[in-house]
């Protein structure tokens, strides 16, 4: 270790663990507003529509509060009953789809403002006026059609629509800052006084307020009124509001001030605060905290990285505070979420919500850029990697290749049974399976339409087990009464496993009830079955034939050929044989991860090639990377940590097994549907992927049934 490293190292520790706790602030704000304004906008819709709708339903009750009980003294009665009746209806409309939000806060902002002034004063009423003109200078939250129209609209023809735009976004840079800091003044000056005043003015909403602990509100008033330490002030606020409306504080203004809270906790103080000083500060106090700069790049640690896939992207973002510069290579421009892949297959899903940009991934990331190529060789000595003839120089080199199919020295089965490892699997996958009840639909034929409606899938891994469940129940329910000639829910659908069971990973009894969800949808298992022939016609399975027009492989893998490009040791799949360390031997700056890894780290057996373990590979070499580079203890030898199996079944059954833990049915369902989603890259794949499960759940409907190059040169008549 250098002298400068043993210098260095424990600022460099400090500022890796402050980045760390900012980045984890930064994804909880990303990922929790768009639901929080969701919740906030329908919060505050529903109070004003249901107002609305009773007032319609009762008229005169409706002519007689605006005459006697809130008169407005520069309306006519009825003039102001029907105004407010139609602010109520249709400006809370609009706010709860998140449509013209800016626009229609403004006449709710008025007409809160009104009540609040004519009526009866709440301090209800002055958190919903802040939460307006929140919407009024911000707009609404990524789940609106504001967000969903506004690129379009900028661009379009309509009359004022880009200046409209475009003011928006002024009033949200310019305008929004000052509004953050008057929210912050009123509610610290409010908490101040109404710890420290006998009778604090009403317009402070000082009796909410009150509920809160002196203790803490002082405190919170002076973070809040320099700005410093926002979130966390907001956030300790709100947790103190809950509580005092468990403990039956009596005060009926909590949850709008929670809901003003949360709005500052996911944003914090705004420009004009001490926050924002914060990290200057720290650039300058911590020499490791600042990120480099483009000049300062090329002077940096070069560390390259083969494969956008859960191993490769894992390791680039574990890199993204340390002093390297990172070079992302991959040969398609996504990333793709496999475990989704058979619902692309069988047409629950498109392409594009389980596939994430790379760029789009990393696009904050500076010290990361991503290429798109493929790579054709190392050179070990000259530490470069060949990509399409160029060149890639590297100091560190992560290979994180992934895995193709492996059909145990049968290739010519390939154009008969394709596997399941890249979208363009998955469509020709579907383009097979969608064509096939077209075939059957037009033949004159019986036994060709028996042909064409046999499915058979070889493996009986999650995929194949997910494979023929999406199939039957395709078949059975979401194909219903689309055809005339054939009945899609006779499809025969066989799942043919070598083993004495399916999913052998999972426990036997789980194994049961995955072939007994398998047999209630109409899949034939088939188990101790060897398939030794495929064809155009059909496979033969212990000597026997079936006659199949769609066979599908998922049955076994095969390692890139990352092995090769280092005339290194492999075993038998292709996997480079790599040291405690994920290092290979020979070359302690190569790492090689996920499926391209043969790595003794689970109780002394190889790591299983599944998403988890791809990502804690990925996040290990890169911790293996930066402790040589600041000179710190390197970690202990990886260890994979299993965190279970789960396999889903048709629409309402699945299995969980994660050993302590073990479901099966429809909670295992819903489990498995969460966790998939969570797992997700991006909202806008999470939010898709959930609406068109919600649709498909429903009405049986999937909304991808398309059939390209049906007269390809991949087709079989």
């Amino acid at each position: 270790m250098s002298a400068a490293h043993a210098v260095g190292a424990p600022q460099t520790w400090l500022a890796d663990a402050i980045r760390r706790s900012c980045d984890i602030l930064q994804l909880l704000g990303r990922g929790t507003w768009p639901v929080a304004d969701l919740a906030i906008r329908l919060w505050l819709a529903q109070s004003f529509f249901v107002s609305g709708v009773l007032k319609v339903g009762n008229w005169e009750t409706a002519l007689n509060l605006a005459r006697y009980e809130y008169p407005v003294p520069w309306m006519d009665p009825v003039t102001a009953a029907y105004v407010g009746v139609s602010i109520e209806l249709i400006a809370s409309v609009l706010l709860a789809f998140g449509l013209a939000t800016r626009a229609a806060a403004v006449p709710l902002l008025l007409l809160t403002l009104v009540m609040q002034h004519y009526y009866v004063a709440l301090d209800e009423q002055l958190f919903w006026a802040w939460l307006f003109g929140w919407y009024l200078l911000c707009g609404a939250g990524p789940l609106s059609l504001d967000r969903l129209l506004a690129p379009g609209l900028a661009a379009s023809a309509l009359p004022l629509a880009g200046s409209a735009v475009r003011s928006a976004r002024w009033l949200g840079a310019r305008v929004g800052p000052v509004y953050a800091l008057g929210l912050r003044l009123w509610l610290g000056a409010g908490l101040l006084l109404a710890a420290t005043t006998p009778a604090p003015p009403a317009w402070l909403a000082a009796h909410t307020l009150s509920a809160l602990p002196p203790a803490l509100g002082l405190p919170s008033a002076v973070l809040l009124a320099i700005g410093l330490a926002t979130r966390p002030a907001a956030l300790l606020l709100a947790v103190a509001a809950l509580a005092a409306g468990m403990m039956g504080v009596p005060t009926e203004h909590l949850t709008s001030l929670v809901l003003l809270l949360v709005v500052m906790m996911l944003h914090g103080g705004g420009a004009v605060a001490l926050d924002r000083l914060i990290p200057g500060l720290l650039e300058r106090m911590l020499p490791g905290y600042a990120e480099p700069g483009p000049g300062e790049l090329a002077a940096l640690p070069r560390v390259v990285i083969v494969g956008a896939g859960f191993g490769g992207v894992a390791c680039a973002r574990e890199l993204r505070h340390v002093p390297v510069s990172v070079t992302l290579i991959d040969r398609q421009n996504y990333h793709l979420f496999q475990p989704l892949l058979y619902q692309v297959a069988t047409a629950g899903l498109a392409p594009s919500d389980i596939a994430s940009p790379i760029r789009e991934l990393f696009r904050e990331q500076r010290n990361a850029r991503v290429l798109l190529g493929s790579v054709t060789a190392i050179d070990s000595e000259r530490r470069e990697v060949l990509m399409d003839g160029k060149r890639i120089p590297y100091d560190y080199l992560a290979l994180a290749t992934g895995a193709s199919h492996s059909y145990f020295g049968r290739d010519d089965w390939a154009p008969c049974a394709p596997g399941l490892k890249r979208v363009e699997d998955a469509t020709e996958v579907r383009r097979r399976v969608l064509l096939a009840f077209e075939r059957a639909e037009t033949s004159d034929e019986p036994a060709e339409r028996e042909a064409q409606m046999t499915f058979l899938i070889v493996g009986g891994g999650p995929t194949g087990v997910e494979l023929a469940g999406a199939i039957a129940e395709l078949a059975r329910y979401g194909m219903a009464q689309d055809f005339r000639r054939i009945d899609p829910a006779q499809a025969r659908v066989i799942l043919v496993q070598s083993g004495p069971r399916i999913l052998p990973a999972f426990r036997e009894s789980l194994s049961a009830q995955a072939t007994r969800a398998l047999q209630v949808l109409g899949v034939q298992v088939m188990i101790e079955s060897r398939v030794t022939d495929i064809d155009d016609a059909g496979v033969l399975v212990n000597g026997q034939r079936i006659i199949a027009r769609t066979v599908i492989w998922a049955a076994g893998v095969v390692a890139s050929p990352a092995a090769s490009w280092l005339g290194t040791q492999a075993d038998r799949a292709g996997r480079i044989h790599v040291g405690a360390d994920l290092t290979v031997a020979g070359h302690p700056e190569i790492f090689a991860i996920g499926d391209t890894a043969l790595a003794q780290a689970w109780e002394g057996q190889p790591a299983p090639g599944i998403a988890p373990a791809a990502k804690q590979g990925g996040k290990y070499a890169a911790r293996v990377i930066a402790a040589r580079l600041t000179g710190r203890r390197p970690p202990p030898a990886f260890v994979y940590r299993h965190q279970g199996n789960l396999a889903t079944i048709g629409r309402k059954a699945a299995v969980v097994d994660f050993g302590w833990l073990r479901l099966h049915g429809a909670l295992a369902w819903w489990f498995w549907g969460l966790v998939h989603v969570f797992f997700l890259l991006g909202v806008r794949n999470r939010i898709s992927v959930m609406w068109n499960w919600f649709w498909a759940y429903l009405t049986y409907r999937r909304g991808t049934r398309l059939i390209t190059n049906a007269s390809g040169t991949a087709s079989r008549d």
